[in-house]
């Protein structure tokens, strides 16, 4: 996953600004107690990083592959 796709998929769930704030504020003890933003910077793996969102927001299985979109010709 790509910085690009772990944002998309941030502002695909909570909404652009709202996941802003949550990337900014939440401490995500599965990144080693940073926020989001903090662990992508330190180079954490951007996966990692959603998925220790999506833990901590409870956010269903289901959504953690992020919305579909069309296909690109």
């Amino acid at each position: 996953m790509r910085h690009s796709d772990f944002w998309r998929f941030m502002d695909d769930e909570f909404g652009s600004a709202y996941a802003r704030v949550l990337a900014s504020t939440l401490v995500l003890s599965a990144v080693g107690g940073r926020t989001a933003v903090e662990a992508l910077q330190a180079g954490q793996n951007p996966r990692s990083v959603w998925l220790a969102v999506c833990e901590m927001q409870d956010v269903p299985p289901e959504r953690r592959l992020g919305k579909d979109r069309p296909i690109k010709d």
